[in-house]
Order: C-alpha cells, then structure tokens, then sequence
C-alpha cells in the first residue's frame, strides 16, 4: 500500500515538472527587434545596364566562375524604418513637424534579379532584412510592361510577406515614392497605404491587396489588375486608374473615373463617385453621387459564343446643380434625369468592357463565371486561360442600367 502511494506521488511529480519545462526554456530562437532592418516600402524600376554594372559589387555571382544571367537589370530601394524614431502615439501619428528622413532611411541597390538586388543591399546593411512590416510595393510601369514574374515570384516565396500589403504601378519612376516625405504623413509608406486603404473605405478604388492580385493571376478565366498612381509635385499621391494585365505582363491602364465603372459592372460597395448630368437640348446640368450599387450577371451560349446580361442597379443623390434655373421639386424633370444617366451609363460601361476585350485582359472575371455556370462548354471548348483571352474579345455584352435618384438636397429649388 505504501508502495503504491509512492508511485502515484512519484507519478504526480513527473507531471507537474513535464508541464512546467515548457514555460521555462525561453526564447531559443529570439531575435531582437533592434537587430533587424524592418522594411516598410520597396520600389522597383529598370536600370541601365552598363550604368548598373560599374555599380554593381559581384556579390551572388562572379566574373567567369558564375556569371550573371543575361537579362535586363532592376534597381530596387527600400525604405527602413528607424529604430526608435517611428511615431507609436495617436498624438504622434499624422502633420507633425518631424521629415521622413527622421524616421526612414531609403536605400537604392542595383542587381540581375529582385533576390541579386536583396542580397547586395543585405551586405550594405548590417541587421537582417525583415519583410514581416512591408507594406508597400511600387513597381515603375517599364518594369510592369516587362512582366512581374520575377517580382510576384520573389515575394510569393518569401514567407514574411503579408498578403494585405498593397502592389501598385507607378507612371514614371518608382524610386521617388520611396523618397517621397508628404506633409501628412512623417512615414512616407503610411500614407501611400492609407491613400489605397481611404479610397477602398470611400468607394473610390476596389479591394485589391497583393494576394488579390495574386489569386486573379492563378485564376484562368481572370486576369489581375492594381492601381495605376502618380506623384503630383506636393508629393501628394493620385489614383490615375486601374492597371490591367494579360498574365503578368501589364498591358493597358484606365482613367480614373473608369474605376467607378469597374465597380459598377461588379456591384462593389460602398459607392463615392460623382458625375455630371445634362439633359439633351437643354443647359441644365447637375452633379450626381453614386451611394449604392447592385449587380446581376448572367451567360448564355449562342453559336458557340458566351453572351453575357449585365444588370446594374445604381441608387444617386443630387450633390450639385450648375443653374438656378433647373426645377429638382419637379418629379418629371427627376425621370429625365435618371433616363439620362441610364443612357450614358449604359454606354459608358460598355466602353470599359470592350478596352478590356481589345487586349483580352478580363479583369471582371467573366471566365469565372463561364467556368461555374457553364462547365461543360468550359471543359469542351477553352479549358485554358490562353484560350479564354482570346475567346473574351468576341464575347457579347448585353447591359441594363436602372437609376435611382434618393434624395435632392435641402435646396430643391
């Protein structure tokens, strides 16, 4: 019997010290957040060759032993956050007095490849890169034109790399978004993110993080696009449109006003953007703003071709009118006005669908919709996203617009 006691007690024991060696062996693997180079942005643009190669330290290759690959070149910056001097506050967030050169650092580096880049700017830079806090990617709009490969091939692989961080092309060159310090903001990264994140918010841009972008890649009946911005001379950042690719080759860009388009024919919400009204024959103008939309997409095949119906419901307030002499408490005067936005909508939807067809980049997914509603023509007839390019350009869109004016404002006179 006492035996017995003494094996459960001993038994008991054992259990508490398995439970407990746990919580004691601390951090083995810990790495301090002093010793990394936190990477807030990274900018991508072509370089000269025989520029970048007097540049260039022979860090992942050597001359004759292990040449280089013999392709164009990229420069790639980077914008490393400062240790201690990024703000953490509420109170020290936004419009303080401190420059982005307080609170980053941006280097630029030459390399063969995105990795070759990374890895020479690794030996310039004492602590380890970390991308765990990257939030930013801008890519030049030459590199774009060249294809992505190599870039979404690179961060796709590098496990740090959040999937809600941004991608966007830039009109001109990339680095200077790096370099960028706008008033509002004292990190230069933040604010390009918050721009993207605001418009999202406001209805001015869809939902497009990175592994977005990435999963319409993979998809066969969709093509990827990302937003399409330029530095204006206040370092102030513009959403000039959307980007729109064949694979991962950038092939055309939209005005910014045809984002509300795409967001129109998808039924994204919520809706912010305004347009002016006329009515024919007649001086009277007014502003409307998009507050709600709602669509319906159908496909039928006829002869071997997908035929798509497009049903968009859009709900408007009046913002503005542009003469005292237009009558808004009039009810007749109000169905001319949604008939006329009916009648442009209709055509300038259109417009945007058949931009996309010309270059067989078909950003809204139509193949999605083929594949799941109409599987058996898929599987006999496409099968691939090569073949679904080419088959975009015939398809046949039939749309529907149905507005709806909400409200007219206090002044309806």
């Amino acid at each position: 019997m006492l035996r017995t006691k003494k094996w459960i007690k001993t038994g008991k024991l054992f259990c508490c010290v398995v439970m407990i060696v746990p919580f004691i062996t601390g951090c083995w693997d810990r790495l301090e957040i002093e010793e990394r180079a936190v990477v807030l942005g990274v900018s991508i643009d072509t370089a000269n060759t025989e520029e970048a190669s007097q540049e260039e330290d022979e860090v992942a290759h050597v001359s004759g032993s292990i040449p280089a690959p013999a392709v164009g070149m990229v420069r790639v910056a980077v914008q490393i956050a400062l240790p201690g001097r990024i703000p953490l506050g509420p109170g020290e967030s936004g419009g303080s007095s401190g420059s982005a050169e307080q609170t980053v650092w941006v280097i630029d580096v030459v390399g063969h490849s995105i990795d070759d880049a990374f890895m020479n700017l690794q030996q310039q830079v004492s602590s380890r890169l970390f991308f765990g806090h990257l939030r930013v990617i801008v890519v030049s709009e030459a590199v774009a034109k060249k294809g992505l490969e190599n870039v979404n091939d690179y961060f796709r692989r590098n496990p740090e790399v959040r999937r809600m961080a941004w991608m966007m092309i830039s009109k001109g060159r990339a680095i200077k978004f790096m370099k960028a310090a706008p008033k509002l903001e004292r990190v230069p990264t933040l604010y390009l993110m918050s721009t993207l994140d605001e418009g999202m918010r406001m209805g001015k841009f869809p939902k497009d993080y990175i592994g977005i972008f990435w999963s319409n890649v993979s998809k066969k009946g969709q093509e990827g696009f990302l937003p399409y911005v330029e530095m204006k001379k206040e370092q102030n950042v513009e959403i000039k449109g959307l980007a729109y690719f064949v694979g991962e080759h950038l092939v055309g860009v939209t005005k910014p006003l045809e984002i509300a388009g795409y967001l129109g024919i998808k039924g994204v919400n919520p809706a912010g953007y305004r347009v002016f009204i006329q009515l024919d024959n007649s001086s009277d103008t007014i502003m409307t703003n998009t507050t709600y939309r709602k669509s319906k997409i159908k496909v039928h095949i006829k002869d071997n071709i997908p035929h798509f119906t497009i049903k968009v419901a859009v709900e408007l307030n009046i913002e503005e009118k542009l003469s005292e002499k237009s009558k808004l408490n009039n009810p007749a005067i109000l169905k001319l006005y949604e008939k006329k936005q009916e009648e442009v909508s209709v055509k300038f939807y259109s417009d945007i669908i058949k931009k996309t067809q010309q270059k067989g980049s078909d950003i809204f997914g139509f193949g999605e919709y083929i594949r799941a509603m109409q599987p058996q023509y898929w599987n006999k007839h496409i099968k691939t996203n090569e073949k679904w390019r080419s088959v975009y350009k015939e398809c046949e869109f039939d749309i529907h617009v149905s507005m709806k004016l909400r409200r007219i404002g206090m002044k309806a006179q």
